[in-house]
C-alpha cells in the first residue's frame, strides 16, 4: 500500500486530487481504517503541493471534505446496519477490546468523542459507525465531525507541504505528531470553556445581583 500511495507523485494532479479524495474518504467507511493510510495520503497530498504539483489550498479543502463526507456515510452504516452481530463478528475478533474501549469513549465524551477520535486512526476507522448506532444526533455528530475533519485535514497537508521532501521522516512521526496535535487541540478548548464560563457566570452575576447587593446600604 506505501508504494501505491507514494505513487501519487508522480500522477497528473487531477488524478492526485481524485486518489487522496479516495483514500481519505474510504478510510472512514466502516472498519477500512483498519488497512487505509488516509493520514499517509493527506500528508504526501501535501508533499506534492510543496513541489508545485498540486495546490496546496485545493488539496487541503479535498481532503478536509473527503474526511467529512466520509465520516458521514460510515454514521449512516452505523445508524441503519451496525449492530451486535456486525460488531461481534469474527473478523473483528482481535478488535473487540478496543471497539468495547471506543464504545465506553463515545458515551462519556459524546460529541468530543467524534472530535478526537479522528486523530487516532482506530477510532478513526470505528468511531463514525459507532456514533450512528448509538443514534447520536446527526446534527451534534456533524458539527464534531467538522471541526476535527477541518483540524485533521488542514493540519497533515501543510505538515507535508512543509516538510516536502522529507515526507518519509514525517510519515514515521505522525502518529507521534497527531497525539500531541490533540493534547494541544484539548488544552485549548479547555482554556476557552473556562474561560466562557467564567464570562457566563460573571454576567449572570450583573444580571442578578445578590439580594444584598442589589439592596445597597442602609
Amino acid at each position: 500500500m506505501s508504494g501505491f500511495v507514494e505513487g501519487l507523485l508522480n500522477v497528473n494532479s487531477i488524478w492526485v486530487y481524485a486518489l487522496v479524495a479516495a483514500l481519505v474518504f474510504a478510510e472512514d467507511a466502516l472498519f477500512v481504517g483498519f488497512v487505509i493510510p488516509g493520514e499517509t495520503a493527506a500528508v504526501l497530498g501535501g508533499v506534492d503541493a510543496s513541489r508545485g504539483h498540486v495546490s496546496v489550498t485545493v488539496i487541503a479543502a479535498v481532503v478536509v471534505l473527503a474526511a467529512i463526507i466520509g465520516d458521514s456515510v460510515g454514521y449512516e452504516v452505523g445508524k441503519h446496519f451496525v449492530g451486535p452481530r456486525v460488531l461481534g463478528h469474527e473478523r473483528l475478533g482481535k478488535h473487540q477490546g478496543r471497539i468495547v474501549e471506543a464504545q465506553d469513549f463515545l458515551s462519556r465524551r459524546g460529541g468530543w468523542a467524534v472530535f478526537l477520535g479522528r486523530f487516532t486512526a482506530f477510532f478513526r476507522a470505528v468511531m463514525p459507525a459507532l456514533a450512528g448506532a448509538s443514534r447520536m444526533p446527526y446534527p451534534r455528530f456533524l458539527a464534531f465531525n467538522a471541526l476535527g475533519g477541518l483540524i485533521w485535514g488542514v493540519g497533515f497537508v501543510l505538515l507535508g507541504f512543509f516538510a516536502g521532501s522529507e515526507y518519509k521522516t514525517v510519515e514515521k512521526m505522525v502518529g507521534r505528531g497527531a497525539a500531541i496535535g490533540v493534547a494541544a487541540v484539548v488544552l485549548v478548548v479547555l482554556v476557552f470553556w473556562r474561560v466562557r464560563r467564567h464570562r457566563l457566570d460573571a454576567a449572570r452575576e450583573r444580571a442578578h445581583p445578590a439580594p444584598d447587593a442589589a439592596a445597597g446600604p442602609g
